[in-house]
């Protein structure tokens, strides 16, 4: 006859959802990405010297001037034939990045919840 040997199982309390903070966090990391997104199809418009005639090109430079805006001047365009070196749009990538980032780690630190290192 064959000993039958049981183990208890452990239950793992697992959650179906994100909490609020949470979703706030991945809401502005999207919106965040999503601008992130504009300024690298501009960064790379600017430098293959797209054609403003096309209605996708002008799209994307509307949106993103209001972006690059406070950052133009930092340094200066250089210009080869068509295509534009835009400093002030690599630096808003940079600089957006960081906002994100820290807007998601105040959300954090002020909701009380322990860090994680």
């Amino acid at each position: 006859m064959k000993e039958i040997i049981t183990t208890p199982i452990v239950s793992t309390p697992v959650r179906a959802g994100a909490t609020n903070r949470e979703t706030t966090e991945y809401l502005i990391y999207f919106l965040f990405g999503f601008l992130e997104i504009l300024l690298a199809f501009r960064l790379i418009l600017k430098l293959t010297g797209a054609s403003l005639a096309s209605g996708f090109v002008d799209f994307i430079y509307t949106i993103t001037g209001l972006f690059i805006l406070p950052f133009q001047g930092i340094f200066r365009q250089a210009y080869a034939s068509t295509s534009v070196l835009e400093p002030s749009t690599i630096v808003a990538i940079f600089v957006y990045i960081l906002i994100a980032w820290g807007i998601v780690k105040l959300l954090r630190i002020s909701s009380g919840e322990q860090q994680k290192e």
